[in-house]
């Protein structure tokens, strides 16, 4: 749902996930796709999902989808039929308070952005412009009501990365940490989609986390950008290379095949 997204890398997790666990935390929610992948799992065992993000809208997006998808879906529908370009910015313009506006406000601005970039200013405020799409596709009840039912084994929550700490016991449960990646040069330090930066020193804190439950013998995954920082930081870790397509950049000739790298602890 939001920049970037793992369903393409699914296949080049899956020899690192445990066939058989207890417990899947994702702190850094994002579009959920290794959550969705592993659904069927969890429902078929019995088993539950924590997921989590810091960003508000995101979390109220998933709860909503989680409880409410039939309302959803009605909000969406309605604006499919209305989308132009003076709606988009009378849209993003809106500050709505209604948990199904909100989150049908996401959706929308979401599919009929520019390049599908989710990005706030300094006050939290979207500011992305209109994207030139013939027929955006804002409205899936074919996608919403599977996700819906795969999002009953999760408990969702708004809530900072660190936080799973809290919970995490020990070597029954696989926690995934998908943060916003390290910029691969000084011209693209873009280190934040919202209004919470996630640069150098929060990569570090990061860090510190998966040691620490590491020594709990937790199974950690880490995706993060193929750069030496992050292979320095990480250097203690088991360290996966990964093809990955490039899918967010503002000229279509950059986007393609990079390398991205998996921390497995």
């Amino acid at each position: 749902m939001l920049a970037g997204g793992k369903s393409r890398l699914i296949e080049q997790y899956k020899p690192f996930l445990p066939t058989d666990f207890d417990s899947y935390y994702e702190p850094f929610l994002g579009g959920g796709a290794l959550f969705f992948y592993l659904a069927p799992q969890l429902l078929a065992q019995g088993k539950k999902a924590y997921l989590s993000d810091l960003n508000p809208e995101l979390v109220n997006v998933y709860q909503c989808v989680r409880d409410r998808v039939e309302d959803l879906i009605t909000q969406l529908s309605v604006h499919q039929a209305e989308h132009s370009e003076e709606k988009y910015y009378a849209v993003r313009a809106q500050l709505e308070t209604d948990p199904i506006q909100r989150a049908a406000r996401f959706i929308y601005l979401n599919k009929t952005c520019y390049n599908g970039l989710y990005r706030e200013n300094s006050k939290g405020l979207f500011n992305v412009p209109i994207g030139r799409y013939k027929n955006p596709k804002i409205c899936a009840p074919e996608l919403l009501r599977p996700a819906s039912a795969a999002l009953q084994v999760a408990d969702i929550l708004e809530r900072t990365f660190s936080a799973v700490l809290n919970d995490v016991k020990g070597d029954r449960d696989i926690v995934y940490f998908d943060p916003p990646y390290q910029p691969l040069s000084d011209t693209s330090k873009f280190t934040a989609y919202s209004r919470y930066q996630f640069a150098e020193p929060q990569q570090k804190e990061l860090r510190e986390v998966i040691t620490q439950l590491a020594n709990r013998k937790a199974r950690v995954l880490v995706s993060n950008s193929d750069c030496p920082f992050i292979r320095e930081l990480y250097s203690n870790f088991q360290v996966e290379t990964n093809t990955a397509a490039r899918s967010i950049n503002s000229k279509g000739s950059k986007r393609g095949k990079i390398t991205e790298v998996l921390g497995v602890v």
